[in-house]
């Protein structure tokens, strides 16, 4: 009994925690349809500065724990809810997802600039004279003060939201937001304010967790950040809108993580799971769980960049390789290897063109795609083509086997369960010893044609140049011909899809295979530049600035790509030189994101109207400089009539029409249109 007590009362103690901050997590997205990814972020940054205020400023406890609670939080919340998150949850959610995945990361960036890494303390809030917290016993088990101030704090958070929502005028409203916020409006309701005060107390509600979190787990910008990620799960288990489900979720995946810890033995061969009790809580949730009914309605579609077309394709492609070749050329070795990371992160973000930007799947976990593909090609000891090939074929099984059990799952909930498969694949797979091994590493050859090995890193470079062509080609081929208009229409209108007899699940399934075998094939060229890789080169958590970077320069198209990968591979040199540049790097990057990020087209989308308009003007100027031909004759219903050489004749060569659907401009008059 003692044994079961001494991890019963700290599995309550994390449970009241994770209650609190998934309590906000859902009340926020109940009202506005927006899933805060940095939610855990959020309760990071307001312990730092609970800290700064108790112990840098020296302002007593409770005053400090009353200004970052009801001053500080909400005011970030409101305004969060003004100018970001305002008409989010209308939008596709991959672009929902990545505006909180920019808040996510520059948040880090923001508290790692404020606060520069150095070891700090936050005391228990009810600490003696040397800083240590009060406790007492009950049996041989020690109850701590800031134990008992968690669970009363949940208590009070779940009954004072209960009488919020159902005793209030604004609780009123609120339920009234989350069915129909049009319908509030009519009745003279302002939904802009209700959820404009759904952020501040979702945030309060971060940052309270925050603060009763870390005198335990310690003040660290990722520790703290991804402890609250486990709220995710709770919130799953109240299917983003029950409270009561939320909190008896929380608590049991408190007490069930803190159980595993005491009763699973090191030596089974169930040790394994011990650390991924949340993310295996998370995945259960997800796929066990009812799922929430499709959205039918009006099509939302995504404009699309150009697709250009196979010629053009393979022109562009043999430019860029002799570019790459003269850049490439004179470099030193380090340089190339930054060079072959970034062709490697290119070709990642590749597989989220097809998944993303054109099949409307949003993966939190593309870069464990690519470990799996890394791995397999170190274990395979085959440095061939057929060996590459392997590697990619297994990443494509593992992809397909993900995409199986949440074949049911759209939107947000299968963004989720990637994450949690990266979670699993990260503590369960790449950290076994039969893998990567805990902070090992496996060495990889040099690839071979023909028993040829590639030696020079410069040649290996080109190589994945020429696999980046290769494959971005194969992606706008695909586009452009049936199968890239079904993944457009699965995307726009799953429910117009579903009506018209397609089988969506089994596509989707073929789909994520796909996408994970580009980012397969993509991790075991990497293994072979690098010639040892570990665990720490495929972290679930780098997937989250992957997406990101992918989104902002544009995710539906091979130039976003390119753009992307060469942008986070420029993030560690960028931030190399001290943790506070690093913190500025990742805050402008962050936050600029969650402005540039609702264009799923983006930064690319501008070099393309740009390259329009200069074209534009070229072709102005060269005709003005074309003589003018004489009329020429043209019959119209037996009626000869004089029609000016430079126009047609139905007068509409300068109309645009895209009733093609594969974003090539059409003339209207022409066979296509019609």
């Amino acid at each position: 009994m003692d044994k079961f007590l001494a991890y019963l009362i700290p599995g309550i103690f994390t449970g009241s925690a994770y209650a609190i901050a998934a309590s906000g997590l859902v009340l926020t997205y109940t009202t506005t349809r927006v899933f805060n990814i940095a939610h855990g972020a959020f309760g990071m940054v307001m312990a730092f500065l609970f800290w700064d205020f108790s112990q840098r400023q020296g302002l007593p406890v409770w005053l400090s724990l009353a200004l970052v609670l009801f001053v500080v939080a909400p005011l970030i919340g409101f305004l969060i809810q003004r100018f970001v998150a305002r008409g989010l949850g209308d939008s596709p959610v991959s672009v929902s997802l990545v505006v909180t995945v920019g808040l996510f990361v520059g948040l880090i960036g923001a508290a790692t600039a404020i606060w520069p890494p150095e070891p700090r303390f936050v005391p228990p809030l009810l600490s003696d004279e040397t800083g240590n917290d009060k406790s007492f016993g009950i049996g041989e088990t020690v109850v701590t003060a800031q134990q008992v101030i968690t669970v009363l704090a949940s208590i009070a958070v779940a009954v004072a939201l209960y009488m919020l929502l159902t005793r209030t005028r604004i609780g009123t409203a609120m339920r009234a937001s989350v069915d129909n916020p049009e319908l509030l409006k009519l009745y003279g309701g302002k939904p802009d304010t209700v959820a404009a005060l759904s952020w501040a107390i979702g945030i309060s509600l971060a940052a309270l967790a925050g603060i009763l979190l870390v005198p335990v787990v310690g003040l660290g910008y990722f520790e703290l950040t991804l402890l609250v990620i486990n709220a995710y799960a709770a919130a799953m288990v109240g299917r983003l809108k029950s409270l009561p489900l939320t909190f008896a979720g929380a608590m049991g995946l408190g007490i069930v993580d803190s159980m595993a810890l005491g009763y699973i033995p090191t030596e089974s061969f169930l040790a394994d799971i011990r650390p991924v009790v949340p993310p295996l809580f998370l995945f259960a949730a997800l796929v066990l769980l009812p799922q929430a009914q499709l959205r039918i309605g009006q099509v939302k579609g995504i404009v699309s960049a150009p697709v250009p077309t196979v010629p053009r394709m393979a022109v562009t492609g043999v430019v860029f390789l002799i570019a790459m070749f003269v850049v490439v050329s004179p470099m030193p070795e380090a340089r190339l290897l930054l060079v072959g990371t970034a062709a490697t992160y290119a070709m990642v973000m590749l597989s989220l063109v097809l998944l993303t930007g054109y099949g409307g799947h949003v993966s939190l976990a593309q870069l464990t795609f690519a470990g799996v593909g890394a791995l397999a090609y170190a274990k395979l000891d085959s440095p061939n083509l057929i060996g590459l090939l392997l590697s990619a074929l297994i990443a494509v099984g593992v992809g397909a086997l993900v995409a199986l059990p949440v074949l049911r799952l759209t939107g947000l909930y299968l963004a989720l369960s990637t994450l949690a498969f990266g979670v699993l694949m990260d503590k369960v797979v790449f950290q076994n010893e039969r893998a990567f091994g805990f902070g090992g590493a496996l060495e990889a050859k040099r690839m071979s044609f023909f028993g040829n090995t590639v030696e020079t890193t410069q040649a290996y470079v080109m190589v994945m140049g020429v696999f980046f062509v290769l494959v971005a080609m194969g992606i706008l081929i695909l586009r452009r011909g049936v199968l890239g208009r079904l993944l457009v229409a699965m995307r726009d209108s799953p429910a117009a899809c579903g009506t018209l007899g397609l089988d969506l699940r089994w596509a989707r399934v073929a789909l994520f295979g796909l996408s994970a075998g580009v980012a397969g094939l993509a991790g075991a060229l990497f293994a072979g530049l690098r010639g040892t890789i570990g665990a720490a080169d495929f972290q679930y958590f780098n997937s989250l600035p992957l997406l990101l970077l992918a989104v902002v320069f544009g995710i539906t198209s091979v130039t976003g790509a390119t753009l992307g990968g060469i942008g986070l591979m420029l993030l560690p040199v960028l931030s190399g030189s001290s943790p506070v540049a690093g913190g500025i790097v990742f805050l402008i990057i962050g936050f600029g994101a969650v402005f540039a990020g609702r264009d799923p087209n983006g930064l690319a989308n501008l070099l393309f109207r740009l390259g329009r308009m200069l074209r534009a003007k070229v072709m102005a100027r060269v005709d003005l400089n074309l003589p003018s031909l004489p009329p020429r004759r043209s019959s119209f219903g037996g009626a000869t009539v004089a029609v000016s050489a430079d126009e047609p004749v139905d007068g509409s060569a300068h109309e645009i029409d895209d009733t093609r659907g594969d974003g090539i401009p059409v003339a209207a008059g022409s066979k296509e249109s019609r």
